[in-house]
């Protein structure tokens, strides 16, 4: 194997799985102010940032494998709370608090992380239906944000 790996270009998308579309999809589009791009019955995929996606599976919908004209997708799935966390700008953290709260959406913790080259960072906690931790994070907390 080479010692240099060719280069990624970022993540493109990032799964969560639910027991029921219809809520989490009141959640995103209701307290995040997502807009689909897709959806079907087992599947809503939300833009995010304009080079990523949040793909919201139905839990148990994604076991066998999907066959499309192009090709197949291998089974998967996702049980348990899962971690996902989202970018944005420092002077957009209190309106999205703001948004939150008007939401009726808990912010479970607050982090307000060390200076990283200069930069502080905050990241603000909360759970979406089904109980996966979502974070919205300012710049500096990793070196790539």
């Amino acid at each position: 194997m080479p010692d240099t790996a060719p280069s990624l270009a970022g993540v493109l998308e990032t799964a969560l799985y639910v027991d029921d579309m219809a809520r989490a999809r009141g959640f995103y589009e209701s307290a995040l102010g997502l807009k689909p791009m897709f959806t079907d019955e087992r599947l809503t995929a939300y833009p995010v940032g304009g080079r990523s996606a949040l793909l919201v599976f139905l839990r148990g919908s994604t076991t066998d494998t999907v066959h499309l004209p192009g090709g197949t997708i291998p089974p998967h799935d996702g049980h348990g709370p899962l971690h996902c966390a989202l970018s944005v700008a420092a002077a957009d953290l209190p309106a999205w608090e703001a948004r939150l709260e008007a939401a009726g959406v808990a912010i479970e913790g607050r982090t307000e992380w060390p200076p990283k080259g200069g930069v502080s960072s905050v990241s603000i906690y909360f759970r979406d239906p089904d109980g996966h931790l979502l974070e919205l994070a300012t710049p500096g907390l990793w070196p790539v944000w």
